[in-house]
Formats: structure tokens, C-alpha cells, sequence
């Protein structure tokens, strides 16, 4: 059974309730020597204990959706084929205009949030660059399928979950597509697509989002293949122009290095809850190695680039978790990098998704900001997009100026340095 599925929840229900009724109906009943009762009773005490730890574990999965199946659970999972030294671009040399088009088949993704706002299609691609084999899901604004807009290219924001955790935690736990349907419908936000590729590609281990010659080209399947897909076979924009990238915690780390390390690639990332140190994830496999850690660290390549990149930042975060990060790339960046930083207060919650999930509108309406308020027809003339209006800048939930001032990460966020 699916680890994820209904019929293993409802069988685990069905043990759970079984587990507790068979000591109420049998405790005084056991019969034998004193050894063969002891023995009993402990298998029926084990049994209910390990029924409830598996209904807890289920339904935080399932919540939070960690594991996707029983090869990331168990860490049998492994999606790379190849990985073979691509260079600094992550490319190999290889022109990727010279590529034949990546023509993917679709179908309709099951699980908790999927079915939701039109629902969200799932496909298995084979990353032809980065070696890397594995599912990416996308989900499609209203106007896509308008007869107005039947000539029109639509940006692209790629959404990363954090360490463990699925891709289908955007559309399942934070409900993405439901939240911002009603926005783009009334022309609050931009119509975006959202394509949500799997980044655990390693059995135990998180790939940091890199390039590691011999291991995983993560980066490359992020960055390269990913966007090509997407663009091969939707009316998605392609270029840096209308591309972003956006992620909670993990996820929200390889957002920010990807747009910093490929200004060529993004606009724009959006990091909840993130850091830049790798070592902010301590099985990261891009914090193992000195050079690779310094490599993928966003505030150690801005401030290694000689042209600042043009690309926006968005950090929101708790004192400790990830508001610091933030400020020290503001500190560092230096036009045209934007960065804004947004405090959050304790009180709005703790590293779960119960405090990204009410971000998603106030993230959307940012990079609404960043991109063009024109459309683009599929052949390359701009048109508008009708009915968009901008929101305003975002804001710090009402904190005061001395909540603000810190820029010492605490103790709990020690490992998150800049």
C-alpha cells in the first residue's frame, strides 16, 4: 500500500482501534503459566504502543507531507541515473538551444490538496543535462486555458520543499493553488505557473540544491532541466525574465543560492524560513566539503561577484530562523540585488506550515511586484495581462523598530550563519 494513501491510513485506523479494544476484551482472559501471560500481555501493550506511534507519524506526514513514499522513508530512494562533471554553468557545454524539445505526458496527481483550484498534473522526467530522474508536478493558472489569453506566455515560479519533505507539500499543506486561485482570477496577482520538481533525490541525505561530480547534479535538475521541461511543453515564459524560485526552509536555502548562483536562469526567490550557510541542514551534502559549502553559500557568491546580479530577494523569518539570514544579505547585496526582509514575531509560529501557509498570498503579491505587468503573446509581442493591479510593499507584521534592530542570530540558529 501507498505510504501516503488512504487504504494504509484506514488500515492503521482499524489496527489502532483494534490494539486498544484486545487488552480491554482479553487482559484477564490470558491463561498458562505466569511467563506465558507476562508474555502476552507485553505483545498486546507493544502492539498498541506501535500502532498509535504509526497513527501519529501518518497523520503528521501526511499533514506536513515528509515522505512521499516508502523509498524516502526508508531511504532506498535513488533518482540519479548519471552525474558527471558539468562544469561551473552546470550545463557540460552542452547548447541547450541544440536540444531536441522535451516532450513530457501528464496525468492527474492523486494525494491530499491535488484535486484542489483545477487540480495538478504530475509527470516523470528524465533530466537529459543533470542525470537526475524524477517526477515534477505543475499546476496552471485560470487564464491558461482562456480563450483570451490563448496566445499569451505565462511566468513561472518553481517551488522547493524543504529537508524531508515532497514536493506535493505546496499544493497539500500549504494550498497553494487554492489560496491564490481567487487572486489571479481577480487580477490581484499574476496568473503564474506553478511547477514543483522533487528535490530529494539521494536516500538519506539532502543535496543542498548542488552539483557534486559523482553524486547528483541537483543544481542542473533544478535549474536546467526543470525550466526546459516546463518550457518545451507549456506556454511558460523562458529566460530570466520570467522565471522565479521559491522555498520554506531547505527549500528556501537552494532558492535563494539558485537565483543568486544563475541571474541568467531567475528574476526573483522567495526564502521562508531559510539560511545561507549549507550547513543550516546539517546532512547536507553541500556543507561535507569546505569548497562546496563556500560554493553554494548566497552571501559568500554575492560577495564574491564582481556584477552584482539583478535579482530580487524576499526573506521572511523568526529571530533565529532565517530573519538574520536575511539581514545579512541585505547587508551584503548591492544594486541591482534587491532584498527585503520581513520580520516575523514568535507568536505567528514556529519552523512548521503552520507559519508558511499564511505567507503564500503575501509572497505571490511580492513577486507580482518583481515581474512586468505585461503579458507576452507566445510569439514575442507584449500584451497586457487585463485587470492586474499591484499590491502594496510588504510589511513586517506590525513589529516595533527594536525587534527589528537584531541582526545576532540566537543560539537555536547557531549552524544558520551568513
Amino acid at each position: 500500500m501507498s505510504l501516503t494513501g488512504t487504504p494504509f491510513l484506514v488500515t492503521t485506523v482499524a489496527l489502532a482501534a483494534v490494539a486498544v479494544l484486545l487488552p480491554l476484551a482479553l487482559w484477564s482472559r490470558v491463561r498458562g503459566p505466569a511467563l506465558v501471560r507476562g508474555a502476552a500481555r507485553l505483545l498486546m501493550v507493544l502492539f498498541a504502543q506501535a500502532t498509535a506511534i504509526t497513527l501519529v507519524f501518518l497523520v503528521v506526514n501526511n499533514a506536513n507531507n515528509l515522505y512521499d513514499n516508502w523509498g524516502d522513508l526508508l531511504g532506498t530512494g535513488d533518482h540519479v541515473q548519471a552525474a558527471a562533471d558539468l562544469g561551473p554553468d552546470g550545463t557540460g557545454g552542452i547548447s541547450l538551444r541544440s536540444l531536441p524539445k522535451v516532450r513530457q505526458t501528464f496525468h492527474e496527481a492523486n494525494g491530499p490538496g491535488m484535486h484542489a483550484a483545477g487540480g495538478v498534473e504530475v509527470t516523470e522526467l528524465r533530466g537529459r543535462v543533470s542525470g537526475v530522474d524524477a517526477e515534477v508536478y505543475v499546476w496552471l493558472p485560470p487564464q491558461y486555458h482562456e480563450a483570451a489569453y490563448r496566445h499569451r506566455t505565462f511566468p513561472v515560479v518553481e517551488l522547493l520543499p524543504g529537508y524531508p519533505g515532497s514536493p506535493k507539500a505546496w499544493f497539500g499543506s500549504l494550498h497553494a493553488p487554492a489560496q491564490l486561485l481567487p487572486l489571479m482570477r481577480s487580477g490581484q496577482i499574476t496568473p503564474f505557473i506553478l511547477v514543483a520538481p522533487r528535490t530529494t533525490l539521494i536516500a538519506d541525505a539532502d543535496t543542498g540544491c548542488a552539483n557534486i561530480p559523482g553524486r547528483v547534479n541537483a543544481d542542473s535538475w533544478l535549474s536546467v532541466d526543470v525550466p526546459k521541461m516546463v518550457t518545451d511543453n507549456f506556454r511558460a515564459e523562458s529566460g530570466p525574465g520570467g522565471w522565479a524560485v521559491a522555498g520554506y526552509s531547505a527549500g528556501a536555502h537552494c532558492a535563494t543560492k539558485l537565483a543568486v548562483a544563475h541571474p541568467d536562469r531567475y528574476r526573483a526567490a522567495v526564502s521562508m524560513s531559510g539560511y545561507n550557510d549549507p550547513m543550516g541542514e546539517p546532512v547536507s551534502l553541500a556543507a561535507q566539503d569546505p569548497r562546496l559549502r563556500a560554493a553554494n553559500n548566497p552571501y559568500l557568491i554575492l560577495g564574491h561577484d564582481r556584477i552584482p546580479p539583478a535579482v530580487a530577494l524576499y526573506f521572511s523569518g523568526e529571530s533565529g530562523d532565517g530573519y538574520e539570514a536575511g539581514l545579512a544579505l541585505r547587508k551584503e547585496a548591492k544594486p541591482p540585488t534587491r532584498v527585503d526582509v520581513v520580520y516575523l514575531p514568535r507568536s505567528a509560529g514556529g519552523h512548521n506550515m503552520a507559519l508558511w501557509r499564511p505567507q503564500i498570498t503575501t509572497v505571490f503579491r511580492w513577486l507580482t511586484q518583481q515581474f512586468d505587468v505585461s503579458g507576452r503573446k507566445a510569439g514575442g509581442a507584449t500584451t497586457g495581462f487585463t485587470g492586474r493591479t499591484l499590491p502594496p510593499e510588504p510589511s513586517t507584521a506590525g513589529s516595533t523598530h527594536a525587534a527589528l534592530a537584531s541582526e545576532t542570530a540566537s543560539r537555536a540558529a547557531a549552524v544558520r550563519r551568513p
